[in-house]
């Protein structure tokens, strides 16, 4: 065996996380190697999940003719079969334009790619295992390592998955038909998103979950109304249900029998059942550090290990395991591992953005969590069909709700459903990053007409709404 090839740091997984971490340390000068078991680097993000399914379902939207059903009011969706190529072709290309975009970073910060799956033979050094037809393994040695492996898609064992039409979220980017009927088996994020997706190019989509609340974490506002929208979109709901057996012959239709006796026969069945880590194929014990009873690896502040010198991020440590926090808490670990403190923490506060139609968007305290933590609020909401440009575009569901701190009027939580709701977010976001609230929202001028106006008009309902109350409350005194 040859001697381990020397680096500063060594990156297991080339995913958002990891890929964040090699650059950042590239960047302050160091020698960095990135080990990725796939032949294209970007992860699941830009592989697999993120980026395929969100291009997915732009294509959907387009070939559906949904927005345009919305503004003109006729059915003006396409009126010949569309075929599966006119779903993937578009992302086909996106996703190889932005892995290739992701190595040619790498390449041009210096960072080595080894491709191969490694694991730690001690705990400064990883064997890397090349895939055939190459073979063979190499070593790599680093004082310091950052692990970024991302995760995988749960099997539970009640579903075939040798089936060509029972899929994970992973496989179903591989289909080779657009089905007609469809089950999709949980309601959490990925489900939610896949399940609109399709209901939109006209499948029949059924969606059954152990829960009867949709995405509970939301604020209700946007959770019940989310559910409703999907409902009026064709979106049959199965609550508090599991799936007890699946019989799926070679040709004709999947049986599902569920919890309470119910029956569903379906042309496709997609499992979002979540994801798991598959950390203990890195040997940590070897490394010297253990994983949680659920296979993560326990991190501190820092994304620093029980290891002092061994970090990780990303899905392999959890919560919330977004490709945008990923990111993030890869260029904290790197400007930790070598004593830079141009990236010390991560963002106070951390959007969510979830892509099912309509979208659906988050940061900060909903109402709920506000009034458990005892903090006194006001609430102000502007619905899209009050504001201009949301009559241009024809949304008529969507709506901005903003929470403030009462006395101050500070913006501590910022909740959206309605189009382009992953990108209007950004704008409370910043003003919550800047400690801002409803001073700021009616001292700027928006473009007009825009949806970033929905921002004073919502600003304006607080301040109404906190006027209405302070005046009870001081009719109330003076009665004492």
């Amino acid at each position: 065996m040859p001697p381990a090839i020397e680096y500063d740091l060594i990156v297991i997984g080339a995913g958002p996380g990891g890929v964040a971490a090699a650059d950042t340390a590239a960047l302050l000068g160091k020698r960095v190697a990135i080990v990725e078991r796939n032949a294209a680097v970007g992860g699941a993000a830009v592989n697999t999940g993120t980026i395929p399914s969100k291009t997915l379902r732009e294509t959907a939207l387009a070939i559906a003719g949904v927005k345009a059903r919305a503004l003109i009011g006729v059915d003006v969706s396409v009126r010949r079969e569309a075929k599966i190529e006119d779903l993937v072709r578009h992302e086909r290309v996106v996703t190889a334009s932005e892995a290739h975009q992701m190595r040619t970073l790498l390449d041009r910060y210096g960072v080595t790619v080894h491709r191969g799956t490694g694991k730690f033979i001690d705990p400064y050094t990883v064997r890397v295992t090349r895939p055939s037809p190459i073979g063979g393994t190499e070593d790599l040695r680093a004082n310091k390592i950052i692990i970024a492996i991302g995760s995988c898609p749960m099997r539970p064992a009640v579903f075939p998955f040798e089936h060509p039409r029972i899929h994970d979220s992973d496989e179903l980017l591989y289909i080779t038909t657009i089905p007609r009927s469809l089950a999709v088996i949980g309601g959490g994020v990925i489900g939610s998103e896949y399940a609109c997706m399709f209901s939109a190019l006209g499948v029949r989509v059924h969606l059954i979950d152990g829960r009867d609340v949709l995405l509970p974490f939301l604020d209700p506002d946007l959770s019940h109304t989310l559910a409703q929208t999907m409902e009026r979109q064709g979106i049959v709901f199965h609550w508090k249900e599991q799936v007890e057996s699946c019989k799926a012959p070679r040709s004709g239709e999947i049986e599902l029998r569920l919890k309470s006796g119910k029956e569903l026969a379906v042309g496709h069945v997609l499992v979002c059942a979540g994801r798991t880590s598959y950390a203990d194929r890195l040997a940590p014990e070897t490394a010297g550090f253990g994983l949680t009873p659920r296979g993560l690896i326990p991190v501190d502040e820092h994304f620093r290990t029980t290891v002092q010198h061994i970090y990780a991020v990303g899905d392999v440590i959890g919560f919330p395991a977004l490709a945008s926090t990923s990111s993030e808490q890869g260029r904290v670990a790197a400007c930790h591992a070598f004593g830079s403190n141009a990236k010390q923490a991560l963002a106070q506060y951390l959007p969510a953005g979830i892509y099912t139609i309509p979208e659906v968007s988050s940061v900060g305290l909903t109402e709920q969590q506000a009034r458990e933590k005892n903090i006194p609020i006001v609430v102000g909401r502007a619905d899209y069909d009050q504001n201009p440009r949301g009559k241009i575009i024809g949304d008529k569901t969507g709506f901005l709700k903003l929470i403030f701190e009462r006395d101050e009027m500070k913006l501590i939580g910022v909740h959206v459903i309605g189009e382009q709701a992953t990108e209007l977010i950004h704008i409370g976001l910043t003003v919550m990053m800047t400690g801002g609230g409803a001073n700021l929202f009616l001292a700027t001028c928006f473009n007009y007409p825009t949806l970033g106006d929905l921002y004073k008009l919502a600003t304006h309902d607080a301040i109404l709404k906190r006027s209405e109350l302070l005046g009870r409350v001081q009719a109330s005194l003076s009665r004492w």
